[in-house]
């Protein structure tokens, strides 16, 4: 819970003592080998200092929620302490509740600080302005969030893996812009997002469309009827004598379900059929699975992504880790791009970690702060992924060059498609929507 210590170590009680007890007996009888007695299996040199980082994320609320992200995240770390921890250090996680409030986005911050956290890795909250301001004044750095708010690609001390929320709109723009002459976005009527339909808009007007009809509607309602009716209005659903084809995008993350349910009831009425899109993390595959699959309302669906489909090959190794050390734990879906973005800023962490192992900023250390991550983050001239995303490098010059949105280093975005039931590639390989965002209205 929010404000609560949630520390997770793959060290319990009985194993310390089973441990201590090897180790005297080893030492007694001479052992050369004490496999276990100070240093992480797989270490090399004497025992690192454990490094302690925090995931947050909104679990048990009425609007988003992303339960798999602490999830996976503590399943990284059972894979990576039994694999030696990261650069011989044991990795410990706090996770947090993060309420999808600004108060709770700001006590898992201070709790990071409290805590001593060198880093909060593949977390998400809405709520940059709360979370950002503690972290920024501790000096501890923003590795990996969701994208979900503005802060995350302004604030020097984050370091974004994906392009947020303003990338996947303004993919969705460029990809829908290719099929639909009137499209009507179903946004939530909060601060972020105010700037959806700017962003989608700019996807749209590449494609010489008109600006999307603006549909706000509530975070946590149990029915879209209305918004529906307006978004089928606004894609031209009851016009019987009009021309071109109609679409409905809607972003309203764990919401967007119900939004569908009220949306396919209203179809009926319509006297032409409209397309329906959405982005990865609004609708994902086990949303497509739950509503019918090729026989439910997202057969033909637009979706845009920021990485590949969860069946591409590229996944296997996060896929053997959740299978390995994630105990059956039915909040991590591998199709889940929460869960995605925390396996690729895990993954970041680790490489900034070897690097400093390597002799990288003030050279091999055996304890790490926040101050050397932020650094060596700072001088990395790129991190692979896997394929999973473009090299990520934090530099000056690798950054995008928008006044809002600066610290984007990651513009690329994927089209999938719904076909047979199943999301696959609308469109072979990754594109690039950063002339995009920057062509996009200042203020986004």
């Amino acid at each position: 819970m929010t404000g609560r210590r949630s520390l997770f170590t793959t060290r319990p009680f009985l194993s310390k003592i089973a441990t201590s007890v090897a180790c005297a007996t080893a030492t007694a009888v001479g052992a050369s080998s004490l496999v276990g007695c100070g240093v992480l299996p797989g270490a090399t040199g004497g025992s690192r200092e454990p490094v302690t980082v925090m995931t947050w994320a909104p679990e048990g609320t009425s609007a988003t929620n992303m339960p798999g992200m602490p999830a996976m995240a503590q399943a990284y770390a059972r894979w990576a302490n039994a694999n030696g921890g990261l650069a011989g250090h044991e990795l410990r996680i706090i996770t947090c509740n993060e309420h999808n409030s600004t108060v709770g986005a700001s006590k898992c911050a201070k709790q990071a600080v409290r805590e001593g956290a060198i880093a909060v890795v593949g977390s998400y909250s809405q709520h940059g302005r709360a979370f950002m301001a503690p972290l920024e004044v501790a000096g501890i750095p923003f590795i990996g969030g969701y994208g979900a708010s503005d802060d995350e690609f302004a604030s020097p001390l984050s370091y974004p893996v994906n392009g947020g929320q303003a990338a996947l709109l303004a993919g969705n723009g460029k990809q829908l812009a290719r099929d639909c002459d009137w499209v009507s976005l179903v946004r939530p009527d909060t601060v972020a997002g105010d700037a959806l339909p700017m962003l989608l808009g700019a996807g749209l007007a590449e494609g010489e469309r008109k600006a999307p009809t603006d549909i706000r509607a509530a975070e946590d309602a149990s029915d879209y009827t209305a918004r529906a009716r307006d978004a089928l209005t606004g894609a031209g659903a009851f016009d019987a004598y009009g021309t071109g084809k109609g679409c409905v995008t809607a972003v309203l993350g764990d919401r967007t379900e119900t939004f569908f349910d009220s949306f396919r009831r209203l179809e009926e009425e319509a006297e032409r059929k409209v397309g329906v899109a959405s982005v990865l993390g609004s609708v994902g595959q086990p949303l497509v699975d739950r509503t019918g699959g090729k026989s439910g309302p997202f057969e033909g669906a637009y979706v845009t992504g920021w990485y590949p489909v969860a069946s591409d090959t590229r996944w296997n190794p996060m896929r053997e880790v959740i299978r390995e050390h994630a105990f059956a734990d039915n909040r991590i879906d591998p199709a889940d791009p929460g869960v995605q973005t925390t396996w690729i800023a895990y993954t970041v962490l680790k490489a900034t970690l070897e690097s400093l192992a390597q002799g990288g900023g003030d050279g091999d250390k055996d304890s790490v702060s926040a101050a050397d991550v932020i650094g060596e983050l700072n001088r990395l001239e790129g991190v692979e992924t896997g394929g999973l995303t473009p090299s990520l490098s934090w530099r000056l010059e690798h950054m995008l060059a928008t006044r809002d949105l600066p610290r984007i280093v990651n513009r690329d975005v994927t089209f999938q498609v719904v076909r047979q039931g199943q999301l696959v590639s609308a469109k072979e390989g990754f594109v690039d929507v950063g002339d995009t965002l920057v062509r996009a209205p200042s203020g986004v």
